[in-house]
């Protein structure tokens, strides 16, 4: 079937369909401006074709799912932050690694892969603001306070797959484990078979969603600590009493989707099935029908009756994507405004077609190295996960 997908003008189904609209309360360095990134020069696409044909298989190029289909189409796996580090460690006869996705999957990447491979991210300055909300002195700091307390020894950190390399060490050093969104419950039991409390980072909202909503915890059993503020921001008491630690951090896209929105649209299309990813506000999660990791949102929708309507929380380029790829299906965008990954839009066809011409001139730019202390610690952190029993949640069945 042709994909009938038509660009929306600003109107009020295009409000309903994409998203249009600035916002003026948007988080301070996110970018929602009301348009999708421009696309780049045609000709920059004969020119990634041809150098990634010299290239030839001493390069694999990696490509998140948040990111432009300018980009997407020069990938040769496309996944989530995990399964892209797992495919980059399944070819190891690839020379370089090109990552187009954000620094700590890159990281990852590095840790994952041989000491011959080297792993290129095409702009430096694609980061991630949730990684960035938690920093090792903070988190140090924090772990300072709960041994002064006396509950360190007691206390298991997660950390989410989305922290930096140094968050990974950490966790690694001091007996924990990293989780993705697909396998967050699987590591939080695992995490309380060790130990009574749970220290996790960096995103508050894929933590209190798992121990609530998967686990049968209270929202009382959970304390959020701020790392900016003496102890958190909490008393002793409130450390103490506590099982889980939720550190002060989220995802400045899918934190932005409101209950507002989730009502919004089920005004708009009377049966319309709200699909969001556990990275969203705990009030956005319980107001939806289904919730899961980017995988489960695509194979949600592929499983998906034709006719059925949709309404994802999540990053725009995908949801875009996925409406493309499945016209029988209403696809739409959650909110009324629409909210790139803006991070995940520095990796722009220029950016990778500079990457790839400069191999090909033998040039090694922008290498991404994680040192071998941290390294070693953070891998100890990624192997107890890929340790964890079970198997991921298959998606619903929807009729």
């Amino acid at each position: 079937m042709t994909s009938t997908w038509v660009e929306p003008s600003n109107t009020a189904t295009a409000l309903l369909l994409l998203g249009r609209g600035s916002d003026p309360d948007t988080e301070r360095g996110v970018e929602c401006p009301g348009d999708l990134p421009a696309p780049s020069d045609p000709d920059l696409v004969a020119r990634a074709t041809a150098a990634k044909a010299k290239l030839g298989s001493k390069v694999f190029v990696l490509g998140h799912h948040y990111q432009r289909d300018e980009v997407i189409q020069f990938a040769d796996v496309t996944g989530d932050s995990f399964k892209l580090a797992r495919e980059a460690a399944a070819r190891p006869d690839a020379e370089y690694i090109v990552f187009c996705g954000v620094h700590f999957m890159a990281e990852s990447a590095d840790i994952l892969t041989t000491a011959t491979q080297r792993v290129i991210l095409p702009d430096l300055a694609a980061g991630c603001s949730m990684a960035d909300m938690a920093v090792l002195g903070q988190v140090e700091a924090a772990w300072d306070t709960l041994t002064e307390l006396g509950i360190a020894g007691d206390t298991v950190p997660v950390t989410y797959m989305n922290s930096s390399a140094d968050i990974k060490g950490f966790v690694g050093r001091n007996g924990g484990v990293v989780c993705t969104s697909s396998n967050a419950k699987r590591a939080l039991d695992w995490a309380f078979e060790q130990g009574s409390k749970v220290l996790f980072l960096p995103d508050q909202h894929l933590g209190r969603n798992t121990a609530v909503l998967e686990m049968g915890l209270s929202l009382d059993d959970c304390v959020l600590y701020d790392p900016h503020k003496p102890g958190g921001g909490l008393t002793p008491e409130q450390l103490r009493d506590a099982k889980m630690i939720l550190w002060r951090g989220h995802c400045s896209v899918h934190g932005r989707f409101t209950l507002e929105s989730v009502n919004d649209v089920r005004e708009r299309v009377p049966g319309v099935n709200v699909l969001v990813h556990p990275e969203c506000r705990h009030e956005v999660v319980t107001a939806s029908d289904h919730v899961g990791s980017t995988e489960y949102i695509i194979k949600t929708i592929e499983a998906a009756p034709a006719g059925s309507a949709w309404a994802l929380g999540t990053e725009l380029n995908l949801v875009r994507r996925l409406a493309l790829a499945h016209p029988d299906k209403q696809i739409m965008f959650l909110d009324k405004a629409v909210c790139y990954c803006s991070t995940m839009n520095r990796i722009d066809l220029p950016h990778l077609v500079w990457a790839l011409e400069e191999l090909v001139a033998g040039r090694v730019v922008n290498q991404i190295t994680v040192d071998a202390d941290t390294a070693y610690h953070a891998r100890v952190a990624l192997d107890q996960m890929l340790a964890l029993p079970g198997a991921d949640t298959p998606p619903p069945t929807v009729s």
